[in-house]
């Protein structure tokens, strides 16, 4: 009799429970059909195209890795992999660095600290497209105002603009990244101090800690999951750069500031090489995700970053 009176008794409990288990799958089911729609589908389609024939918009014969290797051994998608690098590990580390030292010093209680923030994050907040106007209006030849102030009055460059130019092209666009995103890394950083425990602080205070030893024995400990992953998709995103750069050069002068992105676009939209193109994305998605992959590993196990 008690064990039908318990069976009882737990049936509704068990019941009651089953909902409670579907109940996350429930809440996360609208991102992760969004994600299969939007993402996961035209990926697998991008594959698909990348083994075909398909050109015009018309995806046709089977090929294998054909448009990969016709990829491989094409000098411009080198070339724009070269942009890239340059690209990406001469801006990333400024707007990193520049961005810690920037909220270090927000963080010191700077008077006027409630209007700098919002003033600092109007560059990232602007569309990429006034961001190119307005630093093409900038650096234009010979009436610009940073192109006829700084750039030929120190004989850096003639009565041209500095995207006209083969050799300061590509790091003029560097300088506008790095305009743009340093004030959104400097109140990422920011937050990210603001939101330290005080306890270690008042600890080292009390020890007579010096300001290198606390920063670089509590602070920074303390803030390396935040950097890794603020570092992490800030390098994602410089390299997939496009919209700054078709403004400001449209990949020239030549194909000197052609980074990857730029060039798929050509092949697709200008060349219609739907299958090279295809195989270009299915090849940098791969780099990304065996580079994420490692970057994750060694994040966690010399970082403690995860």
């Amino acid at each position: 009799m008690a064990n039908a009176a318990d069976a009882v008794i737990l049936e509704p409990e068990a019941a009651r429970a089953r909902p409670r288990i579907w109940y996350p799958y429930l809440l996360i089911a609208p991102s992760m059909i969004t994600l299969t729609v939007v993402s996961l589908i035209p990926f697998l389609y991008t594959a698909y195209i990348s083994v075909h024939a398909a050109k015009f918009g018309r995806v046709t014969d089977f090929v294998g890795f054909a448009n990969y290797a016709q990829l491989l051994n094409d000098p411009r998608f080198w070339n724009s992999l070269s942009v890239a690098a340059v690209f990406v590990c001469i801006s990333v580390p400024i707007e990193f660095m520049l961005g810690l030292v920037g909220a270090l010093v927000l963080n010191q209680n700077v008077r006027g600290r409630g209007v700098i923030v919002p003033l600092l994050f109007m560059p990232t907040m602007m569309a990429p497209i006034v961001v190119g106007l307005l630093w093409k209006i900038m650096l234009a030849g010979s009436w610009g105002l940073i192109s006829f102030n700084v750039l030929e009055r120190f004989n850096l460059i003639g009565e041209t603009s500095a995207f006209a130019s083969p050799t300061f092209a590509l790091y003029a666009l560097i300088f506008v990244d790095v305009w743009q995103w340093t004030p959104f890394m400097m109140l990422a950083f920011f937050a990210g101090l603001q939101a330290l425990p005080l306890g270690p602080y008042r600890a080292a205070a009390v020890d007579g800690a010096s300001t290198l030893m606390v920063f670089f024995k509590i602070t920074l400990p303390m803030m390396t999951p935040l950097l890794v992953v603020i570092g992490l998709l800030r390098f994602i995103d410089a390299f997939k750069v496009f919209d700054t750069v078709y403004i400001l050069t449209g990949g020239g002068p030549g194909i000197a500031t052609e980074t990857p992105s730029l060039f798929a676009n050509k092949m697709t939209f200008e060349f219609w090489n739907l299958g090279e193109s295809s195989a270009m994305a299915v090849l940098v998605w791969i780099a990304f995700f065996a580079f994420c992959n490692v970057f994750y590993q060694v994040a966690k196990k010399r970082l403690n970053a995860f």
